[in-house]
C-alpha cells in the first residue's frame, strides 16, 4: 500500500467513508463546512457508540475497584435522568452544576444532564467557596452534585444562593446519590428532542479580565470535535501503513489523569471513547506509580496529560522497570511539553507515538496536532490543522492575514468553537467575528502546514495545565490591607513549566512578607493559583511609556535578582 500524504489521507476519508462526508450548514448566520452523517447531540453519540462496544457487552468504565459495562453505563444515565428530572425538574435548557474531583458521577451526571438536554456547568475542584459562589451567580445553576470536599465548599453559600445539593461519594447531605438511585430498575432513555445547536455545557477558564469566563459549548461543537480526531484515527493507516495489514491492533483503552472539570479529559478522553470503542479508566488524583500500574495491568493504550504528568510517568516506569508496550499514544494537553522531553519519553516508551497539541476551550479542544517522527524531528512545533471542518489564519493586529513564516494571532473557524461568553456580550464580540475565534496566541505557519506557537497575547500563566489569570491573581492581592499594588507574571519551573511570581508594593507604614500574603490568598483563590514566589519593594512598580505597570520589565528584573544573587 503507497502511504498518502496528511491532506491526501484527509480527503480520500472524507470521500469514501460517509461517516465523514461533508457539507455546509448555517449556524448563527454564518456557513460552516460540517460532518454530514455524525449524531446531532452528546447523547445520541454515546447511544449510537453501542455497537463498537460489543452491542453494550464491553466493559468501559473502570474506577479503582468498580467497573461498568457500556450496558450498565447506559443504564445508570438513564436512571440518573429520570431522577433530575422527575425529583428537581431538569428539562431542557435547565442548568445543573459538577462539583466534584473525578469519579464515575462526574460522567454519569454529564451524560444524564445532556441527555435532558440541560447544560452542564463544570466547576473547577480546585476553587475556593468564593470563586464557586461567583461561577454559581454567572451560570444561575441551583441543583449542583457535589462530592464531599466541594460540598463543604458550598455549604456557607448554600442558602444564600438558593441551592439543591446532591452529595456524592463522601459527600455528608440530606440528598445523597446514592440513595437517590436506590431500587430503581431499569428505566428508559429520555424522550427529549435537542437541537444540535443547543447548549451542552459551560465550562469555566481563566482569561485576562480577572474572572473566569463562561465557554458555553454546544453539541454540535462537541461532536464535530469527536469525529474530527476519530477521522485522524483513520487517515493513520493510510499516512503510515502497518507492515501487517491483518495484524489485529488491541482494544483502545484511555487513562484519564487530568481532572474532568477540564477540556483535555471530557473531550479527546471521555467523549472521544464512545464512538472510538475504547475503555476508560479513571484516575480520581495523579499518582505516577499507580499511573504505570493501571496502563499495564488495565492495558492501556493511550495516555493524555499535562506535560509534567507524562514527565513524571517516564521516571515512575523506569524505577518500576516497567516498558508498557500496549501504550501507543502519550499525548500532551493544557500546556506546551518541553522539547526536551520528547526524545526521553520517546526513548522510553519504544511503542508509544508521542504527541502535542493546541487546542481551547474555546474550541472544545479541536485545533492543532501532531505525533509520532514528524514530532521527533520538530519538537518545538505543536503541529498540523486537524481536518475536515477546520480553517485557519494568523491575522496581524489590525485584523490582517499575515504570509507564510510570519508571526500573527491564530484564528480558527469550526462549528467545534464556542457560542459564546456567558453573559460577556463585549468579550465575545471580541474574540469572535464572522464565525473566526482570535485565539490571543501568536505563531506562525511553515510551507509544509506545520505550525508554531511563539507567544501569547493574554496575561496568562499556565501552570501543569492550569490556566491562571494574572489579573485573577492581582485582584486577591490587592485585596491585603498592606499591599498597596502588585504584578503578577510567570516564574519558569523545570516541572510545571510555569509558577506564579508577584511583585508587590507595600503600603508605608505596612509589613508582610511571603507566608502572610500566602496565607491571606488561600482564602480567597485556588491553592494552584497562589504565588510561589514574591518580591517585595517599598516603590512603585515599574511603568511604561502609557504610565501602565510594566509586567515583562518587572518580570526581567525580578527573575533578573534572583540570577545575581545565584
Amino acid at each position: 500500500m503507497t502511504a498518502m500524504s496528511y491532506d491526501q489521507a484527509a480527503a480520500h476519508v472524507t470521500a469514501t467513508d460517509p461517516t465523514f462526508e461533508l457539507t455546509t450548514a448555517n449556524i448563527r448566520g454564518v456557513d460552516y463546512t460540517v460532518y454530514k452523517n455524525i449524531p446531532g447531540d452528546v447523547a445520541a453519540m454515546m447511544r449510537n457508540s453501542r455497537e463498537v462496544m460489543d452491542n453494550g457487552a464491553a466493559e468501559y468504565l473502570v474506577f479503582e475497584g468498580e467497573r461498568w459495562t457500556f450496558d450498565a453505563f447506559i443504564g445508570d444515565v438513564n436512571r440518573l435522568a429520570h431522577v433530575l428530572a422527575t425529583r428537581f425538574g431538569v428539562t431542557r435548557g435547565t442548568r445543573v452544576a459538577l462539583a466534584m474531583r473525578n469519579s464515575p458521577e462526574m460522567l454519569l451526571g454529564m451524560m444524564a444532564i445532556a441527555s435532558l438536554g440541560g447544560v452542564v456547568v463544570f466547576l473547577n475542584g480546585w476553587w475556593t467557596t468564593e470563586e464557586l459562589d461567583y461561577a454559581l451567580r454567572d451560570s444561575a445553576a441551583k441543583l449542583v452534585l457535589a462530592d464531599g470536599d466541594r460540598a463543604a465548599r458550598l455549604a456557607p453559600i448554600e442558602q444564600a444562593l438558593g441551592l439543591t445539593i446532591i452529595g456524592t461519594r463522601d459527600a455528608q447531605t440530606p440528598l445523597r446519590y446514592s440513595d437517590l438511585m436506590q431500587g430503581l430498575g431499569e428505566v428508559a432513555a429520555p424522550d427529549v428532542t435537542i437541537d444540535t445547536d443547543d447548549d451542552f455545557a459551560i465550562m469555566y477558564s481563566s482569561g485576562t479580565t480577572g474572572k473566569p469566563k463562561g465557554v458555553v459549548q454546544t453539541h454540535r461543537g462537541v461532536v464535530n470535535a469527536v469525529y474530527s480526531w476519530l477521522l485522524t484515527f483513520v487517515m493513520g493507516p493510510l499516512i503510515d501503513p502497518p507492515e501487517d495489514p491483518d495484524a489485529v491492533a488491541p482494544r483502545p483503552a484511555v487513562l484519564i489523569v487530568t481532572p474532568l472539570f477540564h477540556v483535555t479529559a471530557t473531550h479527546p478522553s471521555f467523549m472521544l471513547s464512545m464512538p472510538a470503542g475504547a475503555k476508560v479508566v479513571v484516575m480520581p488524583k495523579w499518582d505516577a506509580r499507580k499511573a504505570v500500574e493501571l496502563i499495564r495491568d488495565e492495558k492501556i493504550t493511550r495516555f493524555l496529560g499535562v506535560p509534567t504528568q507524562s514527565a513524571d510517568l517516564v521516571v515512575a516506569a523506569r524505577e518500576m522497570g516497567e516498558e508498557l508496550p500496549l501504550l501507543t499514544y502519550i499525548g500532551s494537553g493544557g500546556a506546551k511539553r518541553p522539547a526536551a522531553q520528547v526524545a526521553e519519553i520517546a526513548g522510553t516508551f519504544k511503542n508509544a507515538a508521542v504527541a502535542t497539541g493546541w487546542g481551547m476551550t474555546e474550541t472544545n479542544a479541536i485545533g492543532i496536532g501532531m505525533l509520532g517522527d514528524e514530532y521527533l524531528e520538530r519538537p518545538g512545533a505543536v503541529g498540523r490543522l486537524y481536518p475536515a471542518v477546520q480553517e485557519l489564519k494568523f491575522l496581524d493586529d489590525a485584523g490582517h492575514p499575515v504570509g507564510v513564516g510570519e508571526v500573527g494571532e491564530i484564528t480558527v473557524k469550526s462549528p467545534c468553537n464556542m457560542r459564546e461568553y456567558l453573559n460577556k456580550p463585549q468579550a465575545t464580540a471580541e474574540v469572535l467575528q464572522d464565525g473566526w475565534l482570535r485565539s490571543g496566541d501568536l505563531g506562525y505557519i511553515d510551507a509544509d502546514g506545520i505550525v508554531t506557537i511563539v507567544d501569547r497575547k493574554k496575561n496568562i500563566i499556565i501552570r501543569g495545565g492550569e490556566n491562571i489569570a494574572c489579573l485573577d491573581v492581582e485582584g486577591a492581592l490587592h485585596r491585603h490591607p498592606a499591599v498597596a499594588e502588585a504584578c503578577v507574571f510567570s516564574v519558569p519551573h523545570d516541572r510545571l513549566g510555569e509558577v506564579v511570581g508577584a511583585a508587590v508594593q507595600l503600603r508605608a507604614g505596612q509589613t508582610a512578607d511571603e507566608e502572610d500574603l500566602k496565607a491571606f490568598l488561600r482564602d480567597h483563590i485556588a491553592k494552584f493559583k497562589v504565588p510561589e514566589h514574591f518580591w517585595f519593594q517599598s516603590e512603585p512598580l515599574t511603568r511604561g511609556a502609557t504610565d501602565k505597570i510594566d509586567r515583562r520589565a518587572l518580570q526581567a528584573a525580578c527573575l533578573g535578582k534572583d540570577k545575581a544573587h545565584a
